[in-house]
């Protein structure tokens, strides 16, 4: 591995052990080590760069007679520190995202102890630095929340955004999907040109552009988290995407209607039981067409 991209991952605290192993024989390994250790102590409005800058170029200058000397060591130390501290500031200054794979749950904690359960196939991305200035999360996909009370908290997603104080509530943002379920507490729920308000048990949903009404909902967090999903007079497209992302697989269909509502569930843990529970309802039945495709036709 070439040495820049040793540096690169070290600086990612990326290596395996015998990446690492390489890295400490490299000639620059102390320098690296300790310039890494100075630059945690850095503070942005302390550092001219201006300034620095103009006192190498005078030494430069001053020193042409010995300049082949010293000037390649000295350019390579300073190439260092100018990664090392670009580091510094992109790695306290970007975003943080957190992602999930296909059948992967994960939970994540907030800056103020807030909670967030991921459901497959999302990410949720926040700022760990301007947290305690503005509480908000960018989310792609299904998540949990439980908020710690607070300031304004927000979740965003490409449908619309989601508002609270201090609450638990589950979105859902996924192709032509958006929903919001208020468990605990309020939620305000800004869509295009409408806005809500949900108590527990309410919930807002839209498929296709058109919002559903929903029965009250009497329970205390989503089926998701118990690696179930569950449907109630929702289109069975819908119950073919859940499929699709929780077990990494397509579904074909010929002659179904994908409009049709369907209510029941399916578990996460058997995509035999699952193609199970929701084509024996419908008198549809399933082949395997390969390893990662399901065809669906009537009986």
């Amino acid at each position: 591995m070439k040495k820049e991209d040793l540096i690169k991952k070290w600086l990612d605290n990326n290596l395996n052990s015998n990446e690492l192993e390489a890295f400490r024989k490299l000639e620059e390994h102390d320098s690296l080590v300790k310039l890494s250790d100075s630059v945690k102590h850095f503070k942005a409005d302390e550092y001219n760069s201006n300034q620095e800058l103009k006192a190498v170029l005078l030494k430069i200058k001053s020193n042409k007679s010995t300049r082949n000397n010293w000037l390649k060591p000295l350019m390579r130390i300073a190439a260092i520190l100018l990664i090392s501290v670009g580091v510094y500031f992109f790695t306290t200054t970007r975003d943080t995202t957190i992602s999930t794979l296909v059948a992967e749950k994960n939970a994540v904690e907030l800056p103020d102890m807030s909670l967030v359960k991921l459901n497959t196939k999302s990410s949720l991305t926040f700022n760990k630095k301007s947290w305690d200035k503005k509480r908000e999360v960018g989310l792609n996909g299904e998540a949990f929340f439980e908020v710690a009370k607070g300031s304004k908290f927000s979740v965003r997603t490409q449908d619309g955004v989601v508002t609270v104080l201090g609450t638990q509530f589950n979105v859902k943002q996924r192709e032509n999907y958006f929903e919001v379920v208020c468990f605990e507490g309020s939620v305000a729920v800004d869509y295009k040109e409408k806005s809500v308000k949900l108590k527990p048990g309410y919930s807002f949903l839209i498929i296709d552009g058109i919002q559903y009404a929903k029965d009250i909902d009497v329970r205390t967090e989503p089926s998701w988290i118990n690696s179930e999903s569950y449907f109630k007079s929702l289109p069975f497209k819908q119950v073919l995407n859940e499929i699709e992302r929780q077990y990494g697989i397509s579904i074909e269909t010929k002659d179904i209607d994908l409009t049709q509502l369907f209510t029941g569930t399916f578990k996460h843990d058997s995509l035999e039981l699952a193609l199970k529970s929701v084509t024996l309802p419908l008198n549809l039945k399933y082949q395997l067409k390969s390893d990662t495709t399901i065809v669906l036709e009537r009986e």
